[in-house]
């Protein structure tokens, strides 16, 4: 049986390895073996982050609602709560985006979730 020359075939794939590379400091982006650790690395990092961004946003959101609840008397728990039991199913998100536009129906949801705490108060 013949023997198989894989010149080509390991050029492309050392190619596409420092393909991935470019923009990498020093010799991480010309040498394959620094640029496939480099890389493979930042392949850890990017399926790693793609998860943890949906985390970070959550907490962003619910620091702005609760920085926009606060000078009206209430906690953001206090103020989910009350949407809670209004029936209100706006996600943080869009909570966020209305209290950060300063909107007039957020103050409308402020002053609901406070009705409906004050009801459940008595």
């Amino acid at each position: 049986m013949a023997r198989v020359k894989r010149g080509t075939t390991v050029k492309q794939k050392h190619n596409k390895i420092l393909e991935r590379a470019k923009g990498y400091l020093g010799r991480h982006h010309s040498t394959y073996r620094a640029a496939r650790e480099k890389t493979e690395k930042a392949g850890q990092y990017a399926y790693r982050d793609r998860r943890q961004k949906k985390r970070d946003f959550r907490s962003l959101w619910i620091v702005r609602i609760n920085a926009a609840v606060r000078p009206n008397g209430l906690t953001y728990s206090q103020f989910m709560n009350g949407l809670k039991k209004a029936g209100v199913t706006l996600d943080r998100k869009v909570l966020a985006q209305m209290a950060y536009d300063a909107d007039k129906n957020f103050n409308t949801l402020i002053e609901t979730a406070k009705r409906f705490i004050a009801a459940e108060a008595k």
